[in-house]
């Protein structure tokens, strides 16, 4: 079972890779999009970090909603409402339970993956964020479904979504500002699928470092 402490070290894992890895995201986002996302995440994650820490939220779901919450609030262009929609969702499919099981975690990713598809409209393959959240939510239901315990299971989920960002490179963008460039847009890997790879190697490394299996 996984507590709300877990979500909150989550959470907070993220922040600090994504804190780390802004200049690459906003070099990712430069030749196809507006050159700010990097600087757009670590400014929400960093707020939704010192939101956590000065009122932890007592269940894995508020944690996950909290998150979204300050993302919207905090994150400009697309980004912030995109990874509003994941977090939030997710979180509501958590419910109020103050522990969840890794099944419950799947369940509630893939509601979150699929708040996303609807709000944008996109599919794998149109080179987004989708791209890399998509196949890391089905890595890690079939490794769940196998018998893995979550650590080995979301290790799964991490590959899967760092392939998935790396496939985006051959792609034409088909949706958001990069979708402009046509052709140009080929060659370039996606900023949203690489944040996302990620936010989920972020939770992979929670659960590994900690032995949560």
């Amino acid at each position: 079972m996984i507590d709300a402490a877990f979500f909150r070290r989550w959470l907070t894992a993220a922040a600090e890779v994504i804190d780390r890895e802004a200049t690459r995201l906003t070099e990712l986002d430069s030749p196809i999009g507006d050159a700010d996302h990097g600087s757009n995440l670590r400014r929400g994650f960093t707020a939704a970090r010192t939101a956590i820490e000065k009122e932890p939220p007592l269940t894995p779901g508020d944690v996950l909603v909290q998150t979204g919450r300050q993302l919207i609030s905090t994150v400009g262009g697309a980004s912030g409402p995109l990874y509003g929609t994941l977090l939030r969702k997710a979180g509501k499919a958590l419910g109020d339970g103050d522990r969840v099981t890794p099944e419950e975690l799947c369940d509630a990713l893939r509601a979150g993956v699929d708040g996303v598809s609807q709000l944008g409209g996109a599919v794998q393959g149109d080179k987004t964020m989708i791209d890399a959240l998509v196949p890391a939510v089905e890595a890690l239901s079939f490794a769940l479904d196998k018998g893995a315990g979550l650590i080995e299971a979301l290790a799964a989920a991490r590959i899967a979504a760092e392939e998935g960002a790396l496939a985006t490179v051959p792609l034409q963008a088909r949706k958001g500002r990069a979708s402009y460039l046509g052709e140009r847009s080929i060659g370039h890997q996606d900023p949203g699928a690489t944040s996302s790879a990620l936010l989920l190697g972020a939770l992979a490394r929670t659960a590994a470092q900690e032995g949560t299996g």
